[in-house]
């Protein structure tokens, strides 16, 4: 849906994309998962490193404007290790697949947009994550190569198209089950992925229903078809 204003964009701002922006950003991730294990270890330190990082509105207001950016590089707290570098490899994997496809500008563009859903999200009810953007990660790579593989539990083949199914549905669950604040940051990344994927996802289902009861199978649908799966996930080098 925003295919042709990112194209203007890009020709003006492309410049300025940051090259490779999933790899900083959990590269952050990593250096404060592993800053905090180090602080809880030491008996003299007290107070937690995110919490000096976290979005918190009533902090923000009294100039601690840091926190607009910086909860974007906070891991996700009370994980394990071993879990904490399997969900950084796949925060990395799909960021960096789709700056791949995308290009750099358009994947800039996406998390940007995802963050300062988040930031409204966190002025409206007092506190934001980058929890839901970075699993719209996920859906957004399935949108794009839904048969990849990847080994479930390191034996299990699985499609991402069926990962980000189960990924979908649990963040509709809690989209219904959940806190007023953290059903804000879901809609906030279900709108960003329909800004970049609506369009397709549209034309795509059109095309379905012609094609099952109309006339679908002619040259002209099969154009549009086409047409679907290049307006928003072009690739792009």
């Amino acid at each position: 849906m925003l295919d042709k204003q990112l194209k203007k964009l890009e020709r003006k701002f492309g410049k300025f994309a940051v090259n490779k922006l999933m790899l900083y950003i959990v590269a952050g991730m990593f250096m404060l998962f592993v800053g905090e294990m180090v602080a809880e270890s030491m008996p003299n330190v007290q107070g937690s490193i995110y919490s000096f990082l976290n979005f918190d509105r009533e902090l923000i207001l009294r100039g601690q404007v840091w926190r607009l950016i910086s909860f974007i590089f906070l891991p996700p707290m009370d994980v394990r290790p071993l879990f904490m570098i399997f969900e950084l490899y796949f925060c990395w994997l799909f960021g960096n697949s789709l700056e791949e496809h995308w290009g750099s500008f358009r994947f800039n563009v996406y998390y940007l947009l995802g963050t300062l859903g988040a930031i409204i999200s966190g002025f409206i009810t007092g506190g934001a994550s980058n929890h839901f953007l970075n699993m719209s990660l996920l859906i957004a790579f399935a949108m794009i190569y839904p048969d990849h593989e990847i080994l479930l539990f390191f034996f299990l083949p699985i499609k991402m198209k069926w990962i980000a199914a189960a990924d979908a549905v649990f963040m509709i669950w809690t989209l219904i089950m959940g806190a007023p604040g953290t059903k804000l940051l879901i809609v906030f990344s279900f709108v960003n992925l329909l800004l970049f994927f609506g369009g397709d996802m549209y034309v795509n289902v059109r095309y379905f229903f012609r094609k099952k009861f109309g006339k679908g199978g002619s040259g002209r649908g099969r154009k549009k078809e086409k047409r679907a799966k290049n307006i928003d996930i072009s690739k792009r080098r």
